[in-house]
């Protein structure tokens, strides 16, 4: 994915949503941060956007608005070939500040909305929270290419909150964060 699209999705959404910001918080919200000419190609080969609405209701209306509308398989995929995943804001496992660390993208291409995207250290820890494959992959790529610092990645990994999981899910983030923090100290 390449900038122009992130911003392209970004108006698509909150022209959609009525609303004149979102949050990214999917791998694409480096594009935030970095230019894609800048970044390892494993950086940018997803085509999905995950948008969470900045206001949502409790059922994440909103967030299925925009998968109906600019989601995978819709007009709007087969037309420019990337698309948008309506997430919520619980969907990714955030370090504590993550709202105070966002990289705001605003501008004509936008139509003046703005995405507020993950500072690249917390996407790092979001990415080894969901613990797959194609996430190590993606921070592996940005710490070979010396774009993000495994330190601060394990700090960010110390500052998630697990408070609101209990159970196997509990057991499952607890699982994910210990051998997050194992690998990302080797």
């Amino acid at each position: 994915m390449r900038r122009h699209e992130l911003e392209h999705a970004i108006r698509a959404a909150t022209t959609i949503i009525r609303q004149d910001q979102v949050f990214i918080i999917g791998s694409q919200s480096i594009l935030g941060s970095f230019h894609e000419d800048e970044l390892p190609e494993a950086a940018t080969m997803s085509d999905e956007v995950d948008i969470c609405p900045v206001h949502d209701d409790d059922k994440e209306s909103l967030a299925t608005e925009l998968d109906a509308a600019i989601g995978e398989f819709s007009r709007f995929h087969e037309t420019y070939g990337f698309y948008v995943q309506g997430v919520g804001q619980r969907t990714a496992v955030l370090p504590a500040g993550w709202t105070d660390r966002l990289v705001s993208i605003s501008n004509q291409n936008t139509h003046n909305a703005t995405g507020l995207c993950l500072e690249v250290h917390d996407l790092c820890a979001a990415k080894l929270m969901a613990n797959r494959d194609k996430d190590r992959i993606f921070v592996s790529s940005l710490i070979d290419a010396g774009l993000v610092q495994p330190k601060t990645i394990a700090d960010r990994l110390g500052m998630v909150n697990l408070d609101r999981f209990e159970g196997e899910e509990l057991d499952h983030y607890v699982h994910n964060l210990v051998s997050s923090l194992e690998w990302v100290r080797k």
